[in-house]
């Protein structure tokens, strides 16, 4: 079977799964997304090559024991996760492309960290729930992208883990709607929410239940956290607008099945007027996390905010590419800003599932 008609049958056995469901509402009619609006001349040349050769420079970070990540951010779930997507990104899975092997070896990694009560961390993890969001976002595309596999030992691992973290993810849901760093029910910010949220929809996507309710309390936090200004705040409580974590907020709801309204008006907005790539207010220490979730806010989003946003920040993501096909971030590490970078450059390939209505 090639690469393209298994993803087109898993994406058709996640499209029938999600049929039955009943969570966030499909999109209406006249969907303006990117998803099946193509703009001409969305991947170029130089795109391709940069790709290419990041990929090559990611694969070379991968430690012995498939983990990603280095220094204080070493053999990091979060990292491991965003590393093995960004391959995936390229149409790549476990067994399966030049960089399958790599998927597999991160894959296992991350499942040797699945805890009893469902919870992915590392054992350095500090405030685990950013990484646990991003294993579980893998673990839902990887089981939407094959299928299940259900004859395969490590697809039954994957099912059995996705659906503990699944379960764990809406039992910590705090009483306002949202999650924190700590898997337990008390504080919450809009920075860890998306993670939460984005992972449930990677999940519900590949046909695993996901409770309606715990959706709609996210949605009703995130509301809660949008300033006059369009932008969102850290907390449900006063505080500034931020590019990174508004990029977030607007990502959230569209994941969350509100795809149209005033609040996503005003938040696509905000991100044009204070996050348009190549500002200077944008090169912070979290640039590659707002870009990320600022990329995808306007692919989800579509029309001139898609025809708008995706050329600048394209250009601007190949700039800052090194020689050796890496990218940097004084923060958390090269190999973060490396799979970051990937993601955001390979959304016109639209193989992730989570990045289709």
């Amino acid at each position: 079977m090639t690469n393209a008609l298994a993803l087109l049958l898993a994406a058709a056995l996640a499209s029938a799964a999600l049929a039955q469901q009943t969570d966030p509402p499909a999109r209406p009619d006249g969907d303006a997304s990117a998803e099946n609006n193509a703009m001409a001349d969305e991947i170029t040349p130089q795109l391709d090559e940069a790709v290419n050769h990041g990929l090559k420079a990611l694969a070379a970070l991968q430690n012995q024991d498939g983990s990603f990540g280095g220094g204080r951010f070493g053999r990091n779930v979060a990292i491991t996760s965003l590393a093995c997507i960004a391959f995936m990104a390229d149409g790549n899975l476990p067994d399966r492309g030049p960089y399958g092997d790599a998927i597999e070896r991160g894959l296992d990694y991350v499942l040797d960290n699945v805890t009893d009560s469902g919870l992915i961390a590392d054992e350095t993890a500090n405030g685990p729930m950013y990484g646990h969001g991003f294993a579980t976002l893998f673990l839902g595309e990887i089981y939407g992208m094959t299928g299940g596999r259900p004859d395969d030992e490590r697809a039954r691992r994957v099912h059995e883990a996705l659906v503990k973290a699944v379960r764990l993810i809406e039992g910590s849901q705090n009483h306002e709607g949202g999650w924190r760093y700590n898997p337990v029910p008390y504080d919450a910010d809009v920075s860890v929410t998306i993670c939460q949220v984005m992972a449930l929809r990677s999940a519900r996507n590949a046909g695993l239940h996901v409770d309606a309710a715990v959706i709609d309390k996210a949605v009703k936090y995130v509301r809660g956290c949008q300033n006059p200004d369009g932008g969102f705040r850290y907390q449900n409580q006063l505080g500034e607008s931020g590019w990174a974590r508004s990029a977030a907020g607007v990502a959230t709801l569209f994941y969350a099945g509100v795809y149209e309204g005033e609040e996503i008006d005003r938040g696509l907005k905000y991100l044009a007027t204070n996050a348009r790539p190549g500002l200077p207010m944008t090169s912070t220490a979290h640039f590659h996390y707002g870009h990320y979730y600022a990329v995808q806010a306007m692919y989800l989003a579509g029309g001139e905010s898609w025809e708008n946003w995706w050329p600048a920040i394209r250009d601007y993501i190949l700039s800052l590419q090194q020689a050796d096909g890496s990218w940097s971030d004084r923060s958390i590490g090269d190999t973060y800003a490396t799979a970051m970078s990937l993601i955001i450059l390979q959304m016109p390939k639209r193989y992730l599932p989570i990045f289709q209505k």
